[in-house]
């Protein structure tokens, strides 16, 4: 879907989204579109979110895309501002900087409490998100690999049994993931190494380390972030 949309002032050439016919659920299923495509890099950082170029794009009418764009800014997801409009966030570098050491602070602890909280029925979602990934990565199987890498950051909360943590660390992945995406595809393999050892870490009981590990792996693709940000600039 990212590759053939390009952003509600593109021109013609985008790609319409036939889901006006899909009542009762059709807020839902707008707010779910446009989200994925912000999260994969379909509009650019800084641009405009025109109500009527998205509702001709989705081919619905302006108020679920007007709701979309009131829950998608409630989630960090977009900003809204009376002058501007909606539009998508182009942050600074030393508030993406801010992100990225709050993220991995909580990813820490989200590795910490999975290590407390690691009872029988975890270490084996755990050995099969493990088992799952080093097949996809013998398959060369990267688009897996992607998606495998994506879940693990929900089976860890998950798994450490906190469910406000789990809402926080939410919210805060909401907030960054369209920002981790202008890296993520071009280190697929690395992001796999880093999960594998956190994982072994959650698995040898080793909260100090896996907490450690969990927070460097947010932090290095931070920095990533930032040079890829300083080189465009």
């Amino acid at each position: 879907m990212a590759n053939q949309l390009k952003g509600p002032e593109s021109g013609p050439e985008m790609a319409a989204f036939d889901i006006g016919s899909s009542r009762p659920s059709l807020n839902d299923l707008v707010v779910a579109r446009l989200r994925d495509a912000i999260l994969e890099g379909a509009f650019e950082p800084g641009e405009r979110l025109v109500e009527k170029r998205l509702a001709e794009l989705f081919q619905v009418s302006r108020n679920p895309i007007r709701e979309a764009l009131r829950i998608l800014s409630a989630e960090g997801i977009i900003e809204i501002s009376p002058r501007k409009g909606a539009r998508v966030p182009n942050p600074s570098a030393e508030e993406v900087r801010e992100l990225i050491v709050l993220r991995a602070e909580i990813e820490g602890i989200c590795a910490r409490f999975a290590v407390q909280h690691c009872d029988t029925g975890t270490r084996e979602i755990l050995k099969k998100l493990q088992a799952d990934c080093k097949s996809a990565k013998r398959a060369n199987d990267l688009d897996t690999l992607r998606e495998l890498n994506l879940r693990f950051h929900d089976i860890v909360a998950d798994a450490g049994n906190n469910r406000y943590l789990t809402e926080i660390l939410a919210g805060l992945r909401k907030r960054t993931a369209w920002l981790f995406t202008r890296v993520f595809d071009s280190r697929v393999l690395s992001t796999w190494k880093d999960h594998e050892k956190i994982l072994a870490a959650i698995l040898a009981g080793d909260e100090d380390k896996a907490a450690r590990l969990a927070s460097q792996h947010v932090l290095t693709i931070g920095d990533e972030l930032l040079s890829s940000m300083a080189q465009d600039d």
